[in-house]
C-alpha cells in the first residue's frame, strides 16, 4: 500500500540537514549533557552555574537583570533558583530602594563552589576550542550573541 505524501521525503532529508534550529537544539543538547557532566562534581548543573556565575558582580543584580542575561522569563528563573537558595548558594533580598523589587545575592558558599568549579569550566572550554578548527569557536560565539 503506498501512502502519497503531501510533503516529499526529500524535503524531510533537506530539512534536516539545513534546519539551524534543529542544528542549535542538537548542539545545545550535547553541550548542555557534557557540561552537565563537568559540574556534577560541585552538585550543579551547567545551568546553574552559568545562573551563580551571573550572579557574580560587584552588587546584587536584580531578578529581571538576571532574566534578561539568561534569556529566561521571571517565572522559569525563580523556579531555577530555589533550589540554589534552599542549598544556601544564594539568598533573594529585597531592594533598599525599591521594597517590591528583589535582588539575587550570592553567598559565600555560592563564591566557594564557583571557585571550585570554574578550573573545570575553563578546562571543559579549552577541550571544546582544541576540538574545533582554528578560530572557528571565537567565530561561532560571536554569531551566537548577534542571534540571541
Amino acid at each position: 500500500m503506498s501512502i502519497q505524501r503531501a510533503v516529499p521525503f526529500q524535503t524531510t532529508i533537506f530539512v534536516k540537514d539545513h534546519c539551524i534550529c534543529l542544528h542549535a537544539q542538537r548542539a545545545a543538547r550535547a553541550l548542555a549533557r557534557r557540561f552537565d557532566k563537568a559540574m556534577k562534581p560541585f552538585g550543579l548543573t551547567n545551568g546553574q552555574f552559568s545562573l551563580l556565575m551571573s550572579l557574580n558582580r560587584p552588587e546584587p543584580p536584580p531578578l529581571s537583570a538576571v532574566a534578561d542575561l539568561l534569556a529566561m522569563d521571571r517565572t522559569t528563573l525563580t523556579a531555577a533558583l530555589k533550589p540554589l537558595e534552599r542549598d544556601g548558594l544564594l539568598k533573594v533580598i529585597p531592594s533598599e530602594k525599591d521594597r517590591r523589587a528583589r535582588l539575587l545575592l550570592l553567598t559565600d558558599a555560592g563564591l566557594d563552589v564557583l571557585a571550585r568549579a570554574l578550573p573545570v569550566w575553563k578546562s571543559e572550554h579549552e577541550a571544546l576550542d582544541k576540538e574545533m578548527p582554528q578560530g572557528d569557536m571565537d567565530r561561532l560565539r560571536q554569531d551566537l550573541r548577534r542571534i540571541g
